[in-house]
């Protein structure tokens, strides 16, 4: 089980200096999440800072950009850091793609297979093994001139992994994906009654090993000596919490757990502007499912008891804010990144 490091919206040296230090540390990744800031360039600066890292976006939006450019720039990154680079693709929501980002959103998941397939077919026709001929529903591409292809690098399988929360997109991940982007929103029980279940049924669809799937599993982590100490982060678990909780598409994590309605009430205070109500809707009793809990001497144990044999990588979602806020806390990150490394 390997041990990352999430992080985006960063500057681009900055990235350079946490990919540093949180090699030194001992974490596995750094994951990019793609916010106000790209990921690709993101990652090509820790890619450039870090000589072991693994490297990966967590994730970028697919839409936006064709599979032709998305292809691209992966092939450059899985070069630059010589195979140590995942692409991480999502959807994000339609009002995102469509008034954001000007793009097309209709038939997302299809779309989203029908990309994963076509990424595919690019990377081959790069490496010179098959010729660019993709034919398909959303994208055809059959051009592809020796000038503008990059050519054959030493690690051309790119793993592809996607986001996926609801029923199709875990199947259709478990058929086409080399790993799932697990929501952070999540319980054990959402994983081991939705996410594993599901994702097995994709894969046994296409005649594929469900272990050849990873989970890559984001955590929010409330960790400290103290419940003073925890305080703050307890806080930005709920306000996390209700954040993504509100969104409908969401709601089932509730309600699978016996917590029916939270998200529709979510919603109705997102729309009223009561983001501190929103927070206050997330009980003790949530956090122990939604968040893990723990003082540091203790984290490794809950994590490892939590996400052995289900997680090939963790994703640690507010180490980087806490190391932020106290740069000490790195060092103390990496205690827990290399027991569970050791562990796992």
């Amino acid at each position: 089980m390997e041990f990352d490091l999430m992080t985006g919206g960063r500057k681009l040296r900055d990235v350079q200096q946490l990919a540093r230090d949180a090699e030194a540390a001992g974490f596995s990744g750094l994951v990019l999440t793609e916010t106000g800031r790209t990921a690709y360039l993101s990652c090509a600066a820790a890619g450039l800072a870090s000589e072991k890292l693994h490297i990966g976006t967590g994730v970028a939006v697919a839409f936006p950009r064709s599979p032709m450019i998305t292809a691209k720039v992966a092939w450059e990154l899985a070069d630059l850091t010589g195979g140590r680079f995942d692409l991480g693709l999502g959807t994000q929501v339609r009002a995102h793609i469509e008034r954001r980002y000007g793009s097309e959103f209709a038939h997302p998941g299809p779309r989203m297979r029908e990309y994963l397939l076509a990424l595919r077919a690019i990377f081959a026709a790069f490496q010179g093994t098959e010729k660019l001929d993709f034919q398909g529903e959303f994208y055809k591409l059959s051009l592809l001139p020796a000038a503008w292809t990059p050519g054959p690098i030493e690690h051309p399988n790119v793993p592809l992994s996607v986001a996926a929360v609801g029923p199709w997109m875990l199947r259709m991940a478990g058929e086409v994906a080399d790993a799932v982007h697990v929501h952070p929103f999540h319980s054990t029980t959402y994983l081991n009654e939705t996410v594993l279940p599901t994702v097995a049924e994709g894969a046994a669809k296409a005649n594929r090993d469900v272990a050849d799937v990873a989970l890559y599993i984001p955590v929010f982590t409330i960790v400290g000596d103290t419940e003073e100490e925890r305080a703050p982060l307890k806080e930005l678990a709920k306000s996390q919490i209700s954040f993504y909780g509100s969104t409908k598409n969401y709601a089932g994590v509730f309600d699978q757990l016996g917590f029916e309605g939270t998200s529709a009430k979510l919603n109705e205070r997102l729309k009223a502007g009561d983001t501190a109500g929103m927070a206050d809707l997330i009980t003790d009793e949530m956090l122990e499912h939604y968040a893990v809990t723990s003082t540091w001497d203790e984290l490794s144990d809950r994590l490892v008891d939590r996400y052995q044999g289900t997680a090939a990588r963790l994703i640690m979602y507010f180490a980087e804010r806490m190391a932020q806020r106290d740069p000490s806390a790195m060092g103390r990150w990496g205690e827990v990144a290399r027991d569970v490394r050791a562990r796992g």
